[in-house]
Parts: C-alpha cells; sequence; structure tokens
C-alpha cells in the first residue's frame, strides 16, 4: 500500500481517479508501464524517458527508513499541556 501512495498522488494531482491508474498498471504484463501525468497516459517509463536516477530512489528509501527507526526508539512524547483550572490526580487535590 505504500508503494502505491505516490502513484496515488501523482493521479490525483493530475486529476485522475488514483484507483484506476493503479490497477490498470497492476493488470500490465510490462514492467516498466507507468502512469504519464503529462498527457494522462499509461507508457513504457524507460521508452519516454521518465525515470528517477538509482541514487535518489535510494537516498530516499535510506532516509524513510532511518526516520521511522527513529520514531519508534523515541523516547519522548510530545503532548499538549492541560489546561490551568483541570486538577491532577482527577480532582483529589493533590
Amino acid at each position: 500500500r505504500a508503494l502505491e501512495a505516490p502513484i496515488r498522488q501523482i493521479a490525483a494531482n493530475a486529476g485522475v481517479e488514483g484507483s484506476v491508474v493503479i490497477g490498470k498498471l497492476a493488470d500490465s504484463k510490462n514492467p516498466n508501464q507507468g502512469f504519464d501525468a503529462q498527457t494522462e497516459t499509461y507508457v513504457d517509463m524507460i521508452e519516454a524517458g521518465i525515470v528517477d536516477p538509482a541514487k535518489v530512489v535510494r537516498t530516499a528509501l535510506q532516509d524513510a527508513g532511518s526516520i521511522a527507526a527513529l520514531l519508534i526508539t523515541a523516547e519522548a512524547m510530545i503532548a499538549d499541556m492541560p489546561p490551568k483550572d483541570s486538577q491532577a490526580g482527577n480532582g483529589q487535590g493533590y
């Protein structure tokens, strides 16, 4: 599902329903098949010259993993301050 998110967003930005685009791409037998949002057509991404450099993709995945690990191991929490008029201890007056 996470791998579908960029495709859904690109389709939404182009004014196309993301689930339709994902369905057509999933049915394609060409592993290079993709959605060209500029022309709203399905093309062979390699032949059309629509590719991401490997370093960009690798760096994005490494950074995402790093952030996920940081969030999992965080020992602190950010929360809203309770209102001044509320009493701690469930009204016990402590």
